[in-house]
């Protein structure tokens, strides 16, 4: 299996359940997770035979764009979108963290991880 990451992806945006976190916003770190099969892109040195990191950074900039009260709702988004437009794509596991919760305490930030195969089952 071959994978594609991308890593500690910044953006701002408004996602949130209070009020003003739909106002003020604040930094999130994405991390992504993808695997399909690389192996022709790696014969043959071209990019239609891969996925672009571009055009996945692309749809998670798009989407965070959309506000949510949670961050479970941008994930699943997020990974419908990247598998909708890669079908070829057998699992993604994506990670958001914002980074400025309104919580007590100090901390680097509060996260959730989604993921989905998209194998089918035997």
């Amino acid at each position: 299996m071959s994978k594609i990451y991308l890593e500690d992806i910044k953006v701002y945006a408004y996602h949130g359940v209070l009020p003003e976190e739909n106002t003020i916003g604040t930094y999130y770190i994405l991390n992504t997770e993808l695997h399909t099969d690389l192996w022709k892109a790696a014969e043959s040195d071209d990019l239609n035979d891969t996925i672009s990191y571009a055009d996945i950074n692309d749809i998670i900039h798009d989407e965070m764009k959309i506000k949510s009260k949670l961050l479970e709702h941008v994930a699943g988004r997020i990974i419908a979108a990247l598998h909708k437009k890669f079908p070829q794509i057998d699992y993604i596991k994506l990670k958001i963290t914002k980074t400025a919760p309104p919580m007590k305490g100090e901390m680097r930030g509060a996260s959730i991880e989604l993921e989905q195969s998209f194998k089918p089952q035997n």
